[in-house]
């Protein structure tokens, strides 16, 4: 990788790594607080300068075919599955996630590469039948433009290559700005496209402020697109600010998935999936169950060996083969997770496992947690924990379980665990949620469309749908007389 001394690493615009003479932001292993690298701490002018030479490489980016796009995107797709292991270990060494977790991150990223590398080459057109003699009328597919890229610390390979893959599939040029927290990977992803030949300026990375870059980003009239992974707060500042200049906007924004667990359940199958969803990057993820609701005929049962197989979770250092729980990443993040713990403790719930913050050096860590007995006066039932905390709530009936589950101003994922068709069915279609996991706590995949409903954002990343986002429609009516 490009560094300028040991583990400190630049930033690329118009293909040149730059940066070296700007303050530096330095980047600290959760799970340690050792040092893992430095990046530049750009601002405005390297964000008007990454703009500038996106938008310059735009004309001669968009005018290529489909498929010689796709040519690029699929040589990046063969990097980043040769460099698997070292991505996965930058990834877990700056933001904490199980190695084997990582390694499975970059093959999910790099699955969104493939995908639209094809997806590309069905952006299709129309020719609509025309209302009078002497007209063909054609809708034609253009690309967007300029594309911002704001992404996360949590899945900082994924959520790059969600939106990149179907922006330079689309013949948009991209800037890139990951998350000071965990920007090392996007370091690397930028180095592969490098290696895959991108021609100067199509990719941009800057790393650094957020608010300077963004207030770069949202002022220059040549940013056509932005698509931003984030907290709803962010998400409706941008929303805001993207109205001076009628900006395009996907946003994939807060959670706070329901899991309901009705009493015809599998209990077997229904640990199996709260398990994969909820305690996954130490449940810092946007979609993992965070209100858990249990019909009280199982209620008991599904307590037990929940828990059973909650206090098996090895914590520890992800860099360790054998970890099933990281870090969390930040001590702001682990105050927050022990708060929610303690206050629902204070007002009546029992801790059957967990519930403790662990000292260990310089690490940020806190124990798999279930909680029972849970009631809608505690906090940790109102707002996404992004911990590994699993509440779980005693309900009598599905339309108490849906009435609870849809008592949210965000609807991005939820879960629903039942054996009968009829009645998964009914529930399913009384949920405000864009992502649904039906006996299924790993829901995601490269091919469906990702996205959320009410305050969890708008537009959708992934699938076919994926894709639109990033071109626009033109009408061509054409006089044949």
């Amino acid at each position: 990788m490009n560094k300028v001394k040991e583990m400190d690493y630049l930033m690329n615009i118009n293909g040149e790594w730059v940066g070296e003479d700007l303050d530096t932001l330095k980047v600290t292993n959760p799970a340690n607080g050792e040092h893992v690298g430095t990046v530049p701490n750009g601002g405005e002018e390297e964000a008007q300068q990454a703009i500038e030479a996106a938008h310059e490489a735009f004309g001669s980016w968009s005018e290529l075919t489909a498929y010689d796009r796709a040519g690029y995107l699929k040589k990046l797709h063969q990097l980043m599955l040769e460099n698997q292991e070292e991505l996965a270990r930058i990834m877990t060494l700056e933001m904490g996630k199980p190695i084997h977790e990582s390694r499975g991150e970059v093959n999910y990223a790099a699955s969104f590469i493939e995908w639209f590398a094809e997806e590309g080459k069905r952006i299709y057109g129309e020719t609509i039948p025309a209302h009078v003699s002497g007209k063909r009328l054609q809708v034609w597919k253009k690309p967007v433009g300029v594309v911002a890229a704001i992404t996360p610390w949590n899945f900082p390979a994924a959520m790059l290559t969600r939106k990149i893959g179907p922006a330079l599939a689309a013949g948009c040029t991209v800037l890139m700005k990951p998350s000071s927290e965990s920007p090392l990977t996007a370091v690397k992803l930028m180095e592969l496209c490098e290696k895959a030949g991108f021609p100067k300026g199509v990719v941009n990375l800057v790393t650094g402020s957020s608010s300077k870059i963004a207030k770069a980003i949202m002022e220059n009239e040549k940013v056509r697109k932005i698509t931003f992974t984030g907290s709803t707060e962010v998400g409706k500042i941008l929303i805001k600010q993207s109205a001076d200049q009628v900006k395009r906007l996907s946003l994939e924004l807060g959670g706070h998935a329901p899991l309901i667990i009705l009493d015809d359940a599998n209990v077997d199958v229904a640990v199996k999936g709260v398990m994969a969803s909820k305690f996954r990057n130490a449940g810092q993820t946007c979609i993992c169950a965070n209100r858990i609701y249990v019909q009280a005929g199982i209620y008991e049962e599904f307590v037990e060996k929940f828990s059973r197989e909650v206090e098996k979770l090895k914590v520890g250092n992800g860099i360790d083969e054998s970890v099933n729980v990281g870090p969390l990443i930040n001590r702001d993040g682990l105050d927050k997770v022990n708060h929610h713990v303690q206050d629902a403790v204070s007002k009546g719930a029992s801790v059957v496992t967990g519930g403790e913050v662990i000292t260990e050096g310089e690490g940020v860590f806190f124990s798999p947690t279930v909680i029972k007995d849970v009631d809608q006066s505690m906090v940790v039932m109102q707002e996404e924990t992004f911990g590994p905390v699993a509440p779980i709530q005693k309900i009598d009936s599905e339309a108490e379980a849906v009435h609870l589950a849809n008592n949210t101003p965000y609807g991005l994922a939820a879960y629903v665990f039942t054996e009968n068709v009829a009645r998964g069915t009914r529930v399913i279609e009384q949920l405000n949620f864009g992502i649904v996991g039906w006996n299924d706590g790993a829901p995601s995949a490269a091919q469906v469309p990702f996205g959320g409903m009410k305050e969890s954002g708008m537009g959708r990343e992934g699938g076919h749908e994926g894709i639109d986002a990033f071109v626009e429609s033109q009408y061509v009516s054409i006089g044949m007389e």
